[in-house]
């Protein structure tokens, strides 16, 4: 939206500077996207005086001018057909740029004689399109700046013009007297009466109006008059200058008073050539499709199923808040016009100037929501101007339809822009700047302005009130305490428990990665997915068509993208949700990692090695101890089918308990996902991790006897199909008090042990809390030791 600081004064009784100006309205959320200074461009032109003119020797139409500027007598050669003596002229000396001719003067020969300058016309400096002869001034001094004369005696053609940025909420700021309104009520001036007396008819309106029954939503009012005996012409200068200085090029007094009025009171209109309209009525209708136009624009449309248009007898006319027609539209030989004021719904416009790929004045207004009950003061004031300019006479005025009842109230609750804001207003002056607004007061009640569709609710009240009071004011204080003393954890334990996991994963080496929540359905199935219970609706593509059950799938993406790049040792995690269905609660937070290709770069000590279920199984439980898993815990077999069957393990505090799982994935799943193997993987479940029964701050006390710890080696042959941990189990059991470990050193098949059988070597660590051991005592664990796992696994010691 563009307007010149005159056409904002002619609302706004002000005296404000520009900057004061401009940062008032960016304040009140009309955004200065910038400010054009039009006199930038003509700083270097300066007032001089003709004072003699002479036929050019060798040309009939050129004149040898001997002007006086600010630096004396200068010799100029002007064509201009108004070039004499005793003028007052605008002056273009050497080095000036010229911008309506994008030139910079230099000293010239023409035919022979030289010239130092040039006398410019309005066209030349962009004051208009005037070009049949240089300017004459009715005063000035030499050497006066001629922008500075400009200002003085003809501020329109200099005005700065300001552009904002409307947002879709405020179409009332689309007209200047919108945009006048809210300086005002901020209290950068008063605003003016700009009202006009209706017109009183001379005559019935020899065009009638109808909208037909169907089209009623898309244009509730229609209001028109004819006015005969008009003559068109060029506007008057002050109008063109107008639309000029905001980019519009004058076309002829009729057209640019409808696009005046467009910009000044964001009340689009439309005139129709009368003596071109067929018929006697001007229908208001939905398309039945197919019908077509020549606009206004040259173009022909064509026109969809439902599109409000205006037709005579003849056919359509014009589009309904969009573009009026060619056939109809007005021209210098226009004599009798038909002012149209209408109100269409700024849904059905949007539609319609969307489909037809119109991008119009009108459009842009009407979709966004004009002042409906404006309407009739909207044709009355174009009446008036039409016949001030064009003369004429107008006729009385028909209207089709009703004005749509846009009224509502809302209560104005004074304390809310305390507690909304956190400002405090008065409650005088959040009256006082509503009232400036428009909004009506009844006691506590606030009528909203027809021109304001965007407030829809008390709070929007208390939203006009801040923006005008200046939401700069605001002062940052410090949010009250709820409670005394130490505030409560922000975080929950889960979310500390989880922010613990992926600091440690991190610290031992691995990337962290954030993949899609949604892969296709065949890596989905390859780890228990891929149901109609996690398939989306509207998957995004084919490949993400259902929710995951794993963050697996996503990791081993992630590597074979990495692996088809060379890059061979990865270790990768993330964290988040994998879902077994689509309803609320029907996921799991986990953590997942992942471990490809070897330990480290190769060395020459040979420490570089392939990684192993071993690696995964220590990083497993390190995650889990940063998350608070107790110390003690089995592993056992069991896993889903897409862990390798013989190298993994579940990390369980019980047969249903289970923390986690950990070892290498199968071939198989591997081959599906194009990721060269073997991989190591561990999933863990922070959720069935238990929660300490005593929740405190602090740490517990470290407990560290004093005594000296024992240890003694037991070997045991068993059967081979019998599990380590089922005898390392059974040795823990022995004495839960005084065993603090267990673990297997040695495993031996074959030889004297025969068939089918194997040995098992472990350390039993003993460690006392309150006295020495002695032999008796050891020799007492060490019986328990053999009993308990003679028991559990068949199993002797070996001799």
């Amino acid at each position: 939206m563009k307007f010149t600081l005159s056409w904002l004064k002619e609302h706004l009784d002000t005296t404000a500077s520009v900057d004061e100006i401009t940062y008032a309205l960016t304040d009140l959320g009309l955004e200065v996207e910038g400010v054009e200074d039009r006199g930038a461009k003509l700083a270097d032109f300066t007032i001089g005086y003709v004072k003699s003119a002479e036929k050019h020797p060798d040309a009939d139409r050129l004149r040898v001018c001997q002007v006086e500027t600010d630096e004396g007598v200068t010799q100029i050669i002007c064509g201009a057909p108004n070039a004499r003596e005793g003028i007052t002229v605008v002056v273009a000396k050497p080095g000036v740029y010229v911008p309506g001719i994008d030139t910079t003067i230099g000293v010239g020969k023409i035919r022979g004689i030289e010239s130092y300058g040039m006398m410019a016309s309005e066209r030349e400096m962009e004051l208009s399109d005037e070009h049949d002869g240089i300017i004459e001034l009715p005063s000035g001094e030499v050497g006066q700046r001629f922008v500075d004369w400009l200002a003085e005696n003809d501020p329109a053609k200099v005005d700065p013009v300001i552009e904002i940025a409307i947002t879709p909420n405020r179409p009332d700021a689309l007209g200047v007297r919108g945009i006048a309104r809210d300086l005002a009520a901020r209290g950068l001036g008063k605003l003016k009466p700009r009202d006009v007396d209706a017109v009183e008819g001379q005559f019935p309106c020899p065009v009638a109006v109808s909208i037909d029954d169907d089209t009623r939503d898309q244009c509730p009012v229609f209001y028109g008059r004819l006015i005969r005996g008009v003559k068109n012409g060029p506007s008057p200068a002050w109008l063109q200058d107008r639309l000029r200085a905001i980019g519009l090029r004058p076309i002829s007094f009729l057209v640019d008073v409808t696009n005046f009025f467009t910009f000044d009171r964001n009340r689009p209109l439309h005139i129709f050539d009368a003596d071109k309209i067929t018929g006697d009525t001007l229908r208001i209708h939905r398309a039945k499709g197919g019908e077509t136009l020549l606009a206004l624009d040259d173009r022909e449309y064509i026109f969809e199923e439902g599109m409000t248009l205006i037709s005579d007898a003849e056919g359509v006319e014009s589009i309904g808040g969009v573009m009026g027609g060619e056939r109809t539209g007005c021209t210098g030989e226009t004599v009798n016009v038909f002012v149209e004021a209408a109100y269409f719904d700024p849904v059905r416009t949007a539609y319609t100037g969307r489909a037809l790929k119109i991008n119009s004045d009108a459009r842009y207004r009407f979709e966004r929501g004009i002042d409906p009950a404006w309407t009739p003061y909207g044709i009355e004031h174009a009446t008036r101007m039409i016949l001030d300019h064009a003369g004429g006479e107008a006729s009385e005025v028909v209207v089709a339809g009703q004005i749509p009842d846009t009224s509502r109230a809302y209560r104005l609750d004074a304390a809310r822009v305390q507690s909304l804001v956190g400002m405090t207003i008065p409650e005088s002056d959040q009256r006082q700047t509503l009232t400036s607004l428009g909004f009506r007061l009844e006691g506590n009640m606030a009528h909203v302005p027809s021109w304001r569709p965007d407030v829809q609710g008390e709070a929007d009240l208390v939203e006009e009130v801040a923006r005008v009071a200046s939401l700069t004011k605001l002062e940052g204080r410090p949010l009250p305490r709820l409670t005394a003393g130490v505030p409560r954890p922000v975080l929950s334990p889960m979310q500390r428990r989880i922010g613990g996991a992926r600091r440690a994963t991190a610290a031992l080496g691995y990337n962290e990665c954030v993949s899609y929540s949604f892969i296709d359905q065949a890596s989905a199935a390859l780890f228990g997915g891929g149901t109609d219970a996690t398939r989306l609706e509207n998957p995004i593509s084919s490949d993400m068509s259902h929710m995951r059950p794993a963050l697996l799938p996503g990791l081993l993406q992630a590597a074979a993208r990495n692996q088809a790049r060379g890059q061979a040792d990865l270790a990768l995690f993330e964290v988040g949700p994998a879902f077994h269905g689509g309803e609320p609660g029907e996921q799991t937070e986990i953590i997942s990692g992942l471990l490809i290709g070897r330990t480290g770069p190769k060395d020459v000590h040979g420490a570089s090695r392939p990684v192993d279920v071993y690696d995964v199984k220590a990083d497993a439980e390190a995650v889990l101890a940063a998350m608070g898993a107790p110390a003690r815990a089995q592993i056992m077999r069991g896993g889903p089918d897409w862990w390798h069957p013989g190298r993994h393990g579940m990390i369980c505090l019980g047969p249903k308990k289970v923390l986690g799982i950990f070892g290498e994935l199968h071939p198989r799943v591997l081959s599906a996902m194009d990721v060269k193997g073997p991989a190591m993987a561990f999933t863990l479940w922070p959720g069935e991790i238990p929660l300490p029964r005593r929740a405190s701050a602090t740490r517990a006390a470290l407990k560290i006897s004093d005594l000296q710890a024992v240890e003694r080696d037991f070997a045991f042959v068993v059967d081979a199909g019998v599990e380590a941990l089922t005898l390392v189990n059974a040795a823990l059991g022995a004495d839960k008090v005084l065993i603090e470990d267990v673990r297997v050193f040695d495993e031996f098949i074959g030889g004297s042990l025969g068939e089918g059988k194997k040995s098992l070597a472990i350390t039993v660590r003993m460690q006392p809390s309150e006295t020495t051991l002695k032999d008796a005592d050891i020799e007492a664990v060490g019986a328990k030791v053999i009993e308990k796992v003679t028991k559990a696994t068949g199993g002797v010691l070996r001799g």
